[in-house]
């Protein structure tokens, strides 16, 4: 038999449980920390904290209305985004709520020592006992009651509307002067520091499965817990900061109870920190029970080990996620100051909202059929936009810890799921379809643009100490390409000559070498169907002359000849990466084999070594242009190979096979595609290019430390590979090209 799930959370339980998760250390503990970044204007840090909670807010609300099930942020952006996002959310979410729970906990003890005779100076073991009887009451599956938690919210609201009735009263606008204390960046600051106040208003969507009448009560309830809490924050830190001396708020943890000795006494100091106990006690066990609920999804989703959704049969409770959660939150409060864990909770909120915002825009723009929420937010898509650019402003403004922890979750998240998460996760989040299907107009407009039949002007460089042989196949090659383009080729050779030796004497003096390579370019075969020009150029600097030698004669593609230098590969004596770095032009660069001699007349398959993302129609266009030259003898083929991890999903390679089938059809040449799955792919690369005559590989300009650093699947290539191989770069924008390659190589 089946058993169902009773939805029967109505809207007033839904907005306590948003609420009772938003009161709690924001109020009784952050005022005062908070006061001494910005002074005053805390109260204004407040109001815009919450204000830019509701993008992120909005944005739950709608998508909890269109997948109401249990999950919340986690779930929503592994679907919109995909695991590896999914994986970052998740940790994000776990950290965030940890440390506001360590945080919440060093209060508590805080205030327990106002209610109890227990020495201030063991705040801290205080804070640990209570870290780990909240880790036993969550193992043991100690249950809150709904009810109990609704009672509790609604008496500690009306405290804090007691509280702030009669403390408006007693304000004193002299403590409010000058009112922006430390600035603007101490707004700002203060303002990223109480963000994780607001935290809370997004935990309905973790019951979403529970709250009936969802498409109503779900949006309904976030709003109006935000819509309550920003009015009652403001004015509780109004009154905080107007009737506490500042030496002595702003470095307080029990900020209510200082606030409330000044207005009515000392018993009911006692008294609200009594209020304060219970509502941290509440809000840290939520956070426990919460926090610990991450790590049980991400295992159920295999981004995280399966120990982690193993449930007690004992106590039914995930014990090794709660055991891994407490650990950590005893860790925090053991090492960890205490400004620091709220700073890290905050960043790590913020960097989970932003998040958010970017996953509704994903959810929207892929136009999926499933996706139907009963709820749309207003202002799509400014309002998630502002939300995004507005926490980014907040980070830059908490300083350095902060920013290294949300760039550690990231750089964390990334590597888990690259070395654990990836090949066990098979599905993609919305976002990846929806972003291939709009980048894939640009990217068949770059293939068309390549295939252009618009004129333009081959150079090839040849060196002074060129073999014939290699002259030859790298004229032939230039001739061919030149002829698809309907332009013409730019044979230079450069013959380099010392500093003593001034240019106007050496270019005077014209040898036998020089005029046998003006005989040889006109004679050649290739080019008697192409406009051909010789140039002999003198210089010190060879590879300075070529750069110059293509500004001034608009070359569309630079072709040489690779021979060994002292550092590296060189082509008429400069360093390649350096001439690719420099070149204003697409570059080619022809290596030679022994075994195959790569001139046009003698191919016969030419394999084009393509990578997973959508990169190639330089390299298609080139392959095509040397194999049509062979049509009066049949032609070459071009065979497109590409591989890929053993892992990767079916749409993955389908993916790539269609960009294989859209370069095939530009190519008038026959084609042939193959794409292999393996975990040794640069073996499997050389093992399936076979007999071929020619392998054309892309090839970027790297940096002497990026070559130190990090293996380059080019190097290894060429070292392994028996056929002689065209080096290939296409020109591209400097500015924008890496951002977009590496979208791109995400999203593909």
């Amino acid at each position: 038999m089946t058993k169902h799930l009773e939805r029967d959370l109505g809207l007033y339980t839904t907005i306590t449980v948003s609420i009772g998760a938003m009161i709690g250390s924001g109020l009784f503990v952050l005022p005062g920390l908070a006061a001494g970044k910005a002074g005053p204007s805390v109260v204004l840090a407040y109001f815009l904290a919450g204000l830019l909670v509701l993008p992120a807010a909005l944005s739950k609300a709608e998508m909890a209305t269109a997948m109401p099930e249990s999950g919340g942020t986690y779930l929503y952006i592994d679907r919109a985004m995909g695991p590896l996002m999914g994986t970052i959310s998740g940790l994000g979410a776990w950290f965030s709520l940890v440390f506001k729970s360590a945080f919440a906990l060093v209060g508590l003890g805080a205030y327990l020592v106002v209610v109890l005779p227990l020495p201030a100076a063991e705040l801290k073991l205080v804070s640990l006992g209570l870290a780990g009887g909240l880790v036993v009451i969550n193992i043991l599956g100690v249950k809150q009651s709904g009810r109990l938690q609704a009672f509790l919210v609604s008496f500690v609201l009306l405290v804090l509307l007691v509280f702030g009735a009669e403390g408006l009263i007693l304000a004193q606008p002299a403590q409010f002067q000058p009112f922006f204390e430390k600035g603007v960046g101490g707004l700002l600051a203060a303002t990223g520091f109480v963000f994780v106040s607001y935290a809370g208003v997004t935990k309905i969507a973790s019951i979403a499965e529970e709250v009936e009448r969802p498409d109503r009560n779900l949006p309904l309830g976030i709003l109006v817990s935000v819509g309550v809490m920003i009015p009652i924050y403001v004015i509780v830190v109004f009154v905080i900061v107007g009737v506490t001396p500042p030496d002595i708020l702003q470095s307080s943890l029990t900020p209510m109870a200082d606030a409330t000795e000044q207005i009515l006494g000392t018993s009911a100091k006692i008294g609200i920190s009594i209020v304060a106990v219970l509502a941290l006690m509440s809000m840290a066990n939520a956070g426990v029970l919460s926090s610990s609920r991450f790590p049980l999804a991400m295992s159920r989703d295999r981004l995280a080990p399966e120990s982690f959704s193993v449930i007690s049969d004992r106590f039914r409770t995930p014990g090794r996620s709660i055991l891994v959660t407490g650990g950590l939150l005893v860790g925090l409060i053991a090492f960890v100051p205490v400004l620091e864990l709220a700073k890290l909770a905050s960043a790590f909120k913020i960097l989970i909202f932003g998040i958010t915002n970017a996953a509704l825009i994903a959810f929207r723009e892929s136009e999926v059929e499933s996706y139907d929420p009963a709820f749309e937010s207003p202002g799509y898509p400014w309002v998630q936009i502002a939300g995004v650019v507005g926490g980014i402003v907040l980070l830059t403004q908490m300083g350095w810890i902060p920013i290294l922890g949300a760039v550690g979750i990231i750089a964390g998240g990334i590597v888990w799921y690259r070395f654990y998460g990836r090949e066990r996760a098979e599905r993609e989040g919305v976002a990846l379809e929806a972003m291939r299907r709009r980048m894939r107009g640009s990217i068949f407009t770059r293939m068309r643009e390549a295939f252009s039949t618009e004129t333009g002007t081959v150079m090839v460089a040849v060196s002074e100490n060129a073999t014939p042989q290699d002259e030859e196949a790298t004229l032939s090659m230039g001739a061919k390409i030149a002829r698809r383009l309907d332009g013409r080729v730019l044979a230079a050779r450069f013959e380099t000559v010392p500093e003593q030796t001034t240019l106007p004497d050496a270019a005077g003096h014209v040898t036998d070498t020089d005029r046998r390579f003006e005989e040889r370019v006109q004679a050649l075969q290739a080019l008697r169907d192409t406009t051909a020009e010789a140039h002999e150029i003198v210089c010190h600097d060879a590879g300075r002359a070529a750069l110059h030698f293509v500004r001034t004669h608009d070359v569309r593609l630079l072709l040489g000849t690779v021979t060994p230098g002292r550092w590296g590969q060189e082509v008429v004596g400069a360093d390649t990466n350096w001439l690719m770095r420099e070149a204003p032009c697409e570059v080619a660069f022809f290596v030679p084999r022994s075994t195959t001699n790569g001139r046009p007349e003698t191919l016969r398959e030419i394999v084009i070594l393509l990578p997973r993302a959508p990169y190639g129609p330089l390299k298609a266009f080139v392959a095509d242009a040397l194999a049509q030259s062979q049509q009066p003898s049949g032609g070459a083929r071009i065979r497109f190979l590409t591989a890929m991890g053993a892992d990767v999903t079916d749409a993955e390679v389908d993916t790539v096979q269609a960009f294989h089938d859209r370069l095939g059809e530009h190519c008038e040449s026959p084609t042939t595609s193959q794409i292999i799955r393996t975990d040794d792919e640069t073996a499997d690369l050389v093992e399936a290019t076979g007999d071929a005559d020619l392998a054309i590989v892309g090839t970027v300009a790297r940096s002497w430390l990026r070559t130190l650093l990090f293996p380059d699947r080019t190097t290894e290539l060429l070292d392994e590979l028996p056929c002689s191989v065209l080096l290939v770069r296409p020109q591209r924008p400097r500015q924008t090209a890496p951002i977009r390659r590496l979208i791109e190589r995400y999203v593909f």
